[in-house]
């Protein structure tokens, strides 16, 4: 896991009502579409912190300009706006907010949507949150056609194939950087298997493949050294790490879902990515455009580079029953992409 220390300098300028920024410095402009939410307020402040950022740019429908408020006053080295929609005009216009929000962008976040309830499965969340997603990667083909783009939205697995297809409508689809987070399943496996073995999580590393959602999340216990644990053991971690989502939404009982935790490996997920982009050599699994499976998108640990993705890599020998959940996983990873790649074209 990567760990940031407080930067120390901060400046700021007064807000108006539909913007705010703090004082503005060259370098990795990182953007945040749905920062006011659940996500995306956690996900803003761990970024505000980060050494990588130095310019942070918070989006949303409301809320924003109070969220950059708020963010200015850490004492860290980066600046930080707030904007919300552009209001209505005549002649009509574009969004006018999310142009400036976007522009310059060198990292975009995007954790917009509604969150999951009791109940609910992450492709339940599909019919609100593919048009949100839909709305806000054409815009970033429109102002930051060369940005990474990070993508949170639940359904993962059918959002990621959205955003490719309105990019390749627009003539700026780079597979380099169009990447579903994955980071969570990682995260949730890591100190699953630390919790087991009694050791750190932060010094346990497993790949986790697939998608991001249900049993398309596959963790490779098998690659894990020193971990052998009984077959009832490691059927109960490989389905805590698939529906580990699930089990936060039940916690909060109606309130939510998991939001703090995905926050943080948002976070760390973009910090990398920054870390790439300044020469350091970065491997972490993501949620790409592949070749590894007969699915056309699936997630695998990826290098990453200055212009994000540079090799999708294999993911090495797997047991006997990892091949059975990755078998058993194809069929619905690659029906919830076609429902993506359905929707971004009617």
């Amino acid at each position: 896991m990567i760990f940031t220390s407080t930067a120390r300098r901060l400046l700021s300028t007064p807000t108006s009502q539909r913007f705010y920024s703090s004082t503005t410095a060259m370098g990795k402009k990182v953007a945040v579409l749905g920062a006011a939410g659940g996500i995306g307020q956690p996900l803003s402040l761990l970024l505000k912190l980060s050494p990588q950022v130095t310019e942070l740019s918070c989006y949303d429908i409301v809320g924003t300009p109070g969220v950059a408020a708020d963010l200015s006053h850490i004492p860290s080295a980066s600046s930080v706006t707030g904007n919300l929609p552009a209001a209505g005009t005549w002649p009509p216009s574009h969004n006018t907010g999310l142009e400036a929000a976007l522009t310059g962008a060198s990292v975009v976040v995007i954790p917009a949507g509604v969150p999951r309830k009791p109940g609910m499965t992450r492709d339940d969340l599909f019919n609100t949150n593919a048009g949100i997603v839909k709305g806000l990667v054409e815009a970033c083909g429109d102002f930051c056609p060369d940005a990474v783009l990070a993508i949170i939205s639940n359904p993962v697995n059918s959002t990621v194939p959205i955003a490719a297809e309105v990019l390749k409508k627009k003539g700026v689809y780079d597979p380099k950087k169009v990447v579903g987070v994955t980071t969570l399943d990682v995260c949730r496996a890591n100190t699953f298997v630390g919790n087991a073995m009694g050791k750190d999580p932060k010094d346990v590393d497993v790949t986790v493949v697939g998608g991001h959602a249900g049993i398309t999340i596959l963790p490779l216990f098998s690659q894990v050294p020193g971990f052998s644990p009984s077959e009832e053991d490691r059927e109960a971690l490989t389905v805590r790490t698939q529906f580990g989502g699930d089990e936060v939404v039940k916690a909060k009982a109606g309130a939510g879902s998991a939001t703090l935790s995905m926050a943080y490996a948002g976070y760390i997920f973009t910090e990398n990515v920054l870390k790439a982009m300044d020469g350091e050599e970065i491997v972490q699994c993501a949620y790409v455009e592949s070749s590894l499976t007969d699915a056309e998108y699936f997630a695998s640990p990826c290098k990453f580079g200055p212009e994000g993705v540079t090799e999708v890599m294999g993911f090495g020998d797997i047991s006997e029953y990892e091949q059975g959940w990755l078998d058993k996983m194809l069929p619905d990873l690659k029906k919830q992409i076609a429902k993506g790649v359905e929707f971004a074209n009617k």
